[in-house]
C-alpha cells in the first residue's frame, strides 16, 4: 500500500517555524514527510533534518520522498519522546526548531492491516511501531473491567465506557476478541440504540482510547514537550499540531508555562517568586485547517497547531 498523507496545516507550518537555511530542525513525526519536505527545501547546504517516526514503514517511503534532499536528512526509527537521547547520540546540543503533528497518520488508519480504523475488518493490532509487545488484542483480552472503563473514559471520554467494558468482559469469556469488527460489533451492542446517532461512529472514542494506550500517546508527551522546548537555542521554535483535547490541554498548559513570569498572588507588593517566562506564545489560540481543507482532508477539521519561540 502507498504512503499516503497529506500535511496538515502546511503553509501555516512551515510559515511559523520560519525554517532558517542553515539550521538544524527535527521532525518529531515524519510520517510521509510532507512537512519535512518543506522544511528541507527551505534549507540550505548547512542546514540539516533529523526525521523521527516509530513506524519503520513511514521512515522508508520519507526516504523516497525526500530522496532529493538526503544529504541534509538524518532518519531515526524511535520516539519522539526519547529526543534528548537522540540528539545526544547524534551530536547535537541545539536545534533551531521542531514540529510535532501528533496522532495517527492517514496510511495508518487507510492500511487495513494495521487495525487502526473502525471502517476496516483486520486483526486487533494499532501499533504505531510494530516491534512493540503491547497491542490492541492484548489489551482487549487481558485488561480488567476496571482498567478497560478507566483508558475509555480517559482516553477517549467515551460515556458509556464501563457498559462496553463489561460487554468486552463477557464476550472475551467464550471467545478471544480478535478482529475490528468484533470489536465494532461489541460496542453497538453495548451502546443503546438510541445514543448511537449523536456522535458520529460508535466505535469512534474506544478505538482512540485503546490506540493512545497502545502507543502511550499521552504518557509521555508532556515530558517529550518539556524535553523539545529545553534543546531549542535562542530564537527557536516549537510547533505542535494535535487533534483531540487531551493532547491539546496538555501542550496549551505547558506553553502557558513556559511563557508566564511572576505566579506570585496579587496582594504580593513585590515578586518574590523569581519565575521569569522563558518563551513567547506565538499562537494565543490554536491556527486551525481552513474550510477549504478541511474539505480537501477531513480529518484536519480536529487539528490544532500550537506554536512557541524560546527567549
Amino acid at each position: 500500500m502507498e504512503f499516503k498523507h497529506i500535511p496538515i496545516m502546511f503553509d501555516d507550518c512551515m510559515r511559523m517555524l520560519n525554517v532558517k537555511p542553515d539550521g538544524i530542525y527535527v521532525d518529531g513525526t515524519l510520517g510521509g514527510g510532507g512537512h519535512s519536505l518543506g522544511i528541507c527545501e527551505r534549507l540550505g547546504g548547512s542546514g540539516r533534518l533529523i526525521g523521527i517516526d516509530r513506524d519503520r514503514e513511514a521512515i522508508e517511503a520519507a526516504a523516497k520522498r525526500l530522496e532529493a534532499h538526503k544529504s541534509k536528512i538524518t532518519f531515526v526509527h524511535n520516539n519522539y519522546a526519547n529526543i534528548k537521547e537522540i540528539l545526544s547520540c547524534l551530536g547535537i546540543e541545539k536545534i533551531n526548531g521542531a514540529l510535532l503533528d501528533l496522532g495517527v497518520s492517514s496510511y495508518q488508519l487507510d492500511n487495513p492491516e494495521r487495525g487502526f480504523s473502525y471502517m476496516h475488518d483486520a486483526p486487533l493490532d494499532m501499533r504505531m511501531n510494530r516491534e512493540d509487545k503491547l497491542s490492541a488484542y492484548k489489551i482487549v483480552n487481558s485488561y480488567s473491567i476496571e482498567e478497560l472503563t478507566r483508558i475509555l473514559k480517559e482516553y477517549g471520554e467515551e460515556h458509556w465506557a464501563s457498559r462496553i467494558a463489561r460487554f468486552i468482559a463477557d464476550y472475551r469469556k467464550k471467545t478471544p476478541i480478535k478482529t475490528t469488527f468484533e470489536l465494532n460489533d461489541i460496542i453497538k451492542a453495548a451502546i443503546p440504540a438510541s445514543a448511537r446517532t449523536n456522535s458520529g461512529h460508535p466505535s469512534k472514542r474506544t478505538f482512540q482510547a485503546i490506540r493512545i494506550e497502545v502507543n502511550n500517546e499521552i504518557g509521555k508527551l508532556g515530558r517529550a514537550i518539556s524535553d523539545f522546548f529545553d534543546l531549542l537555542s535562542e530564537d527557536g521554535i516549537l510547533a505542535v499540531i494535535t487533534f483531540h483535547s487531551l493532547e491539546d490541554r496538555t501542550v496549551k498548559q505547558l506553553f502557558k508555562d513556559f511563557s508566564t513570569g511572576c505566579t506570585c498572588p496579587p496582594s504580593f507588593p513585590v515578586c518574590v517568586c523569581g519565575k521569569k517566562p522563558q518563551g513567547l506564545l506565538l499562537t494565543k489560540k490554536p491556527i486551525t485547517a481552513t474550510a477549504d481543507e478541511t474539505a480537501l482532508n477531513p480529518r484536519s477539521k480536529s487539528a490544532k497547531l500550537r506554536v512557541i519561540k524560546k527567549y
